[in-house]
């Protein structure tokens, strides 16, 4: 999910249900290109976590992979859009309707983390949510992550216009810093995911791992 609004929501699920409730998917049913290039980081049957997942794009495309995929989304209508999705796709996926404070966070459970445009969160709710993201992580697990930069703001094909919202390289080495950082990458591109992303865009990209070592 991504927000388009100026300032934070005031009710969230209502705010996501009514965007979800249209025809069609918000966003398209293809996965994000990042998550695409970036998921040869998991072998076949890692189990992975899909953070506000909303209507299962992401989630449904690597459990076509192979993998043991859990998805949540505070939007209980993104989430019946997303297992009607996995149902016509014949995959599994276990999906919650929750928010990203809400989520029954365990530690030490996934292999991967996934995250993509999750920018509705307010840097206090993006602190939370990327140590529950960590904490989760099974030793050698990765988050991967992608999200508008600044320069988004140029061009308004999509995301939050709150620039506190919004992700550079500073903040992520910061915020992840537990982690060692695989892939970090700031580029432009032309985003075709459904009418929700579309046209030219400032993204920037990560792949940070959790030590094998670690306990």
């Amino acid at each position: 999910m991504t927000s388009t609004n100026s300032t934070p929501f005031t009710d969230p699920a209502q705010t996501w249900n009514q965007r979800f409730s249209k025809d069609g998917y918000v966003f398209g049913t293809e996965p994000n290109e990042w998550l695409r290039r970036q998921a040869s980081f998991w072998k076949t049957g890692a189990k992975i976590l899909c953070v506000a997942d909303g209507e299962g794009r992401n989630s449904v495309w690597l459990a076509k992979q192979g993998h043991q995929v859990e998805a949540f989304d505070i939007s209980d209508v993104g989430v019946a859009k997303a297992l009607r999705l996995a149902q016509e796709s014949q995959v599994s996926v276990d999906y919650k309707v929750a928010s990203c404070d809400d989520f029954a966070w365990q530690q030490n459970q996934y292999d991967g983390v996934v995250a993509i445009f999750v920018q509705f969160a307010d840097p206090e709710l993006r602190a939370r949510l990327f140590e529950n993201m960590v904490l989760s992580l099974r030793p050698g697990g990765s988050i991967l992550l992608l999200g508008y930069t600044p320069k988004q703001l140029e061009y308004g094909t999509g995301g939050p216009s709150v620039l506190s919202h919004l992700y550079t390289p500073a903040m992520l080495r910061e915020a992840l810093g537990a982690l060692d950082i695989q892939v970090l990458e700031e580029y432009e591109t032309e985003l075709t995911e459904g009418e929700g992303h579309k046209g030219r865009s400032a993204v920037i990209g990560i792949v940070a791992m959790r030590s094998a070592a670690a306990r």
